[in-house]
């Protein structure tokens, strides 16, 4: 072999170490995580905190234990305005985060990075656009965001009441997570990957659909399970909807079964079993 084919071979070597290296960590990492115990402190924490995880089947809390160990091993959580992370935070927030995932194939929400977490509600500076076309710089109050740099945002004490009020419809951490779940595939527009073409077309049709009919709904001034932030764009839609499916199935069944089928083929659950 001569000095040029030998540097081939060898930065060809490199190359291929550089790009499954990431890979084979994680998968050491997932084989040493799959073969540790769940801490007792831990479960004492989704015992009392998560009202929801006490209703999920044996399977599925065990298989809800696992993915929380391996978020925590895999994402950072950053306290902010002074705010310490606990491990009542980190496996809190983890857990309701991983409800998404329990039947789901595929990675754990890839491009995600970090977790901040504010003390509480946290305020910011939004740019306004009037019917004039001025543009104005305005204050806002949010319990959360998402965003595709791999970071999503979330207050503390909204975080925690979204667990420990399970069928109230609303729940902060699960319609944030929606939305990562909804930008693996780009920026939010209510349709995440799904597996094929008719996939894609039956959630489009019966979201669609369903989407017109809270516009309607709340033009005329009639309620609507689903809360009016989801009329905003068919990403909220999709979030909102989200909180509902884990938090008030029976009612979503009852009132929406074609949008119910559809979120069940999605997440490979069905939590009006539970």
């Amino acid at each position: 072999m001569d000095l040029s084919m030998g540097l081939i071979f060898v930065l060809t070597a490199l190359v291929l170490t550089a790009i499954c290296w990431p890979w084979y960590r994680q998968r050491q990492r997932r084989r040493l995580i799959a073969q540790t115990a769940f801490p007792a402190d831990w479960r004492k924490i989704l015992r009392q905190q998560l009202p929801l995880y006490r209703t999920l089947p044996a399977d599925l809390q065990l298989r809800l234990k696992k993915l929380v160990q391996l978020f925590l091993a895999e994402k950072q959580f950053v306290g902010c305005e002074g705010l310490e992370i606990s491990d009542e935070i980190r496996i809190n927030i983890a857990a309701q985060a991983c409800l998404l995932l329990l039947n789901r194939p595929g990675p754990l929400f890839p491009a995600l990075r970090t977790i901040l977490v504010y003390p509480a509600a946290y305020q910011v500076q939004q740019a306004q656009t009037d019917q004039a076309g001025v543009v104005s710089n305005q204050m806002q109050i949010r319990l959360g965001e998402s965003w595709q740099q791999g970071k999503v945002i979330l207050s503390w004490p909204d975080s925690q009441r979204g667990a420990a009020l399970p069928h109230d419809g609303h729940n902060v951490v699960l319609h944030e997570f929606a939305h990562q779940l909804d930008q693996e595939n780009g920026t939010a527009n209510g349709a995440p990957w799904l597996p094929t073409a008719q996939a894609y077309l039956d959630w489009s049709q019966v979201l669609s659909r369903e989407f017109a009919l809270l516009q309607q709904q709340l033009a005329q001034g009639q309620q609507s399970l689903f809360d009016p932030y989801a009329a905003t764009n068919p990403a909220e839609f999709f979030a909102v909807i989200t909180e509902v499916f884990f938090e008030q199935p029976q009612l979503f069944l009852q009132q929406h079964p074609a949008l119910y089928q559809q979120l069940r083929n999605y997440y490979r659950l069905d939590p009006s079993l539970w």
